[in-house]
């Protein structure tokens, strides 16, 4: 929906150094990638007058696919989450990734949401999100000015839709080193499936991360703590898990049901 003299402008870059050029010298432009939470906002609240966007998708080329690297994975940031579904690597070294990308809305939405564009909307309920926090992933940016650096995913967000990212950089990748040890992947939802997600569970070795119970998707650093030191009493994973999160009420659920979930999902995390 388009209201009064409202317009969208969008700028199309072919290589990715250009794109940096426009980030620094005709900003501010918000990065759209698949568009997938794009189009769910405009839908929602309408396009906010005189919006200016930077369409990425064309940069494919530079910006998307998956390496293995020695004892790291890298992913582009356009990787798709239908990428991360039919890779082999991914199968083989972060199989709940795979697990928590098929989770994401139908195929429509897993052929063009990215990995980028999850960790860059902000979301506290983003699925893929927990699971790249709980292995430890790192997010690449790049500038023209100051070229490449690299930010843990646990240290990116700096409240809800607040992130480190500066106005001239974009996400170019995500690395992760090959984790060993369990992982798991929990989503409660209203149904089954296409649904937005109430609580997240991630679990990779002992970095345990938490979606939808806090203005951010957060590590649970009390629960990992314990899990770490060998805790096997289902009733302390309980306590301490609960004194990480910060869940709230809202249009999906209670607070009190959010609190409820994550202390049955830390208690069965002595088991795995």
């Amino acid at each position: 929906m388009i209201a009064g003299d409202a317009r969208m402008d969008v700028l199309r870059p072919k290589r990715l150094k250009d794109a940096l050029t426009m980030l620094r010298d005709e900003g501010p432009l918000l990065p759209l990638a698949g568009g997938t939470d794009v189009y769910v906002a405009i839908n929602a609240a309408g396009l906010p007058a005189h919006a200016r966007y930077i369409d990425l998708w064309g940069l494919g080329g530079e910006l998307r696919g998956i390496a293995r690297k020695k004892r790291a994975i890298e992913f582009g940031a356009l990787t798709t989450y239908t990428d991360c579904i039919r890779s082999a690597d991914v199968k083989k070294v972060l199989p709940i990734l795979v697990e928590a990308a098929r989770q994401v809305g139908g195929v429509q939405i897993q052929n063009r949401g990215t990995l980028g564009g999850n960790i860059a909307n902000g979301s506290p309920a983003a699925d893929a999100v927990p699971v790249l926090m709980a292995a430890g992933a790192r997010v690449v940016l790049r500038s023209r000015a100051d070229g490449e650096r690299e930010i843990p995913l646990d240290k990116y967000y700096l409240g809800y839709k607040q992130t480190a990212r500066r106005f001239d950089e974009l996400i170019v990748a995500v690395r992760v080193d090959v984790p060993e040890g369990a992982q798991l992947f929990r989503k409660v939802g209203t149904r089954a499936a296409q649904a937005i997600s109430k609580v997240v569970l991630a679990r990779v070795a002992n970095g345990v991360s938490w979606g939808s119970v806090a203005p951010t998707v957060i590590r649970s650093p009390q629960l990992e703590a314990y899990l770490t030191a060998g805790g096997r009493d289902p009733e302390e994973a309980r306590r301490h898990a609960h004194a990480d999160v910060r869940p709230i009420d809202d249009v999906r659920s209670t607070a009190e049901y959010r609190r409820t979930v994550v202390g049955n999902l830390a208690a069965t995390l002595v088991s795995v």
